[in-house]
């Protein structure tokens, strides 16, 4: 294996990317990758490698089955008993059914049995009642044939024949059927052939039996094959499955004996052989010696086994849309850790988003998921709201932490007690940074209106001096700019951005003079859409004569909607719907 049939790595990145949307986010910043998360089912199936937790499955799965599933039942099961035993003899006696295949249908189809004990509810003897409706009413016999299968109603609808009701009336299927229980494939397994192989039941006499002698001439016992068939019905269509064969094949030459390989299938789960056989095939190319794979498959089968594969596809495309090289991927590997893939994925995901949601630049998290892979894909992290509380820091700090050591992520999984970090001196040097910004804007020492403006103030104190040596740049004075922030410190709590924004779309856009802040400073804490939307509607009631044309900008922008509304807008008799137009038109732009 040489190649790599139809799974090259950028059909592995494309697979990826249709599993990936920008929802599995948990931050809508542009400054992401739209596919820097990956899709994982929300109830993934996982695999495990020891024979006693899958057998206990697998009982579990034969208790199941032999009811088909379980149903609430508003009857007596003396009743249901009796129907059982009515049903039975109709099928047997009167259709001439084998019997064993009549007891099946009777006992294990509990949802036709419940409809047909519906019809007779009110009668008194439940078997002859029954008896009776079934010899003047005939049933269609699929419906309990199929459901004593393992299928549930919505999944033998599809099946039912559209002009037959009696089983003898379709030969295939009963002899293809037939086939199946001489080979020992228990009864309520049959139903998943049905469900994914349903072409299987149309073989023409002896095709069947032909398709699993081919099987056995493969060396594989029936007991073998039989698992196999169950996990995979589609093995059953066409030819011999190649890529099934091929997986075998190469399992078989690391040394795995075939009843490993069956101790790794789940009851319940279809395998990809296809798949699985690319995914050899890219470990190949990655670099692996059959050494390492043979190594590697046995400690860690669920790389190949969960999902079919699918995981283990996910976690590498994953990788590559971070830079990493197929001999960082292939190293990864060789020191995967103890844990199922899911789960890994799962966790290392998780870590993205946490990265992510600190605020860490993409490139910073690149670096960290390639070098620390194991290491993130082995911590389940606790929520990030939930870290930053009880640590007590905020994501600045957090994301040093972080980049000086990833390490420290192990003492932040779920189940250990966090506890705060010590206190950085990071605050008292800002808060002695804000006092010096205050005291040079006139503020006195230890009075109310600068510890007020303190518990205010967000930044350092060089952030301030850089917003407030903006506003002065607009126009204004020093000694003015200063008085607006005694007045209103809160404004200086916005970026420099976002205040140059404001200031130039109250000259620009709104007309009003740079002037206008003194008087009104409170105007930057304000949205734009909010000055626009109040302004354009004064402006409006002002050419219709209803408003006082002396109004100032904090009259207009300051007050509540519902004041605004109903001093000015509701003046008018088309105000309301102009002021609706206005916002309309505001929210699209």
């Amino acid at each position: 294996m040489t190649h790599l049939p139809k799974l090259t790595i950028l059909s592995i990145l494309k697979w990826v990317s249709s599993n990936i949307g920008e929802n599995h986010l948990g931050s809508s910043k542009s400054r992401v990758w739209p596919t820097g998360a990956f899709h994982i089912a929300q109830n993934p199936r996982y695999y495990g490698t020891k024979r006693t937790v899958q057998s206990e499955k697998r009982e579990s799965f034969d208790k199941a089955s032999s009811a088909n599933s379980k149903i609430v039942s508003k009857f007596s099961p003396p009743r249901r008993k009796k129907a059982q035993a009515a049903l039975l003899d109709y099928l047997h006696s009167t259709r001439s059914i084998q019997f064993l295949d009549a007891e099946n249908m009777s006992k294990n189809s509990p949802h036709f049995l419940e409809n047909l004990l519906k019809r007779v509810e009110n009668e008194e003897d439940i078997e002859r009642s029954i008896a009776r409706l079934l010899r003047y009413h005939p049933i269609n016999e699929f419906e309990p044939f199929f459901e004593s299968l393992g299928l549930k109603p919505s999944e033998y609808v599809p099946l039912l024949p559209r002009n037959l009701m009696f089983l003898s009336d379709d030969d295939l299927l009963l002899e293809n059927y037939q086939v199946f229980c001489n080979y020992g494939i228990a009864r309520n397994k049959i139903g998943k052939i049905c469900k994914e192989a349903k072409e299987v039941f149309r073989y023409d006499y002896g095709v069947l039996s032909s398709k699993l002698q081919a099987y056995e001439e493969l060396g594989l016992s029936q007991s073998t094959i039989i698992k196999f068939i169950v996990s995979s019905p589609y093995l059953l269509i066409g030819n011999v499955n190649v890529e099934f064969v091929q997986v075998l094949e190469e399992l078989k030459s690391f040394g795995m004996e075939i009843s490993w390989i069956e101790g790794q299938l789940l009851e319940g789960t279809t395998y990809n052989w296809s798949q699985m056989f690319g995914l050899l095939c890219l470990f190949r190319k990655m670099g692996c010696s059959k050494e390492q794979l043979a190594g590697l498959i046995a400690k860690h089968p669920g790389l190949l086994f969960e999902g079919s594969g699918d995981r283990t596809l996910s976690l590498i495309g994953f990788l590559l849309k971070f830079g990493s090289t197929m001999d960082q991927i292939h190293l990864m590997f060789l020191q995967f850790p103890q844990i199922q893939v899911g789960k890994f994925v799962l966790n290392l995901r998780q870590c993205f988003l946490f990265l992510n949601e600190i605020d860490m630049e993409i490139t910073e998290i690149g670096k960290i998921v390639r070098s620390h892979t194991p290491l993130l894909g082995s911590c389940a992290l606790k929520k990030t709201n939930s870290l930053l509380t009880n640590l007590n820091v905020g994501k600045k700090r957090l994301r040093k932490i972080v980049q000086e050591n990833p390490q420290e992520l192990n003492n932040w999984v779920l189940g250990n007690r966090v506890k705060p970090l010590p206190n950085s001196g990071e605050d008292l040097k800002s808060k002695i940074e804000r006092s010096k910004f205050l005291l040079s804007m006139g503020f006195v020492e230890n009075s109310d209106k600068m510890k007020a403006a303190l518990k205010v103030f967000r930044g350092k104190g060089d952030e301030l001096q850089e917003r407030f040596d903006c506003i002065v740049k607009a126009g204004l004075k020093q000694k003015d700019v200063s008085e607006m922030i005694k007045v209103s410190p809160q404004i200086l709590n916005q970026t420099k951005d976002v205040i140059q924004m404001k200031i130039d779309f109250l000259v620009n856009d709104l007309g009003y003079p740079i002037s206008s802040l003194l008087k009104f400073p409170s105007y930057l804490q304000y949205t734009c859409r909010r000055a626009k939307l109040r302004v354009s509607m004064y402006y409006w009631l002002k050419d219709q004569g209803k408003v006082d044309p002396r109004l100032t900008l904090s009259t207009i922008i300051a007050c509540s909607e519902s004041i605004f509304l109903r001093q000015y807008v509701n003046h008018h008799p088309s105000g309301p719907q102009v002021w609706q137009d206005l916002k309309r038109r505001f929210c699209s732009e």
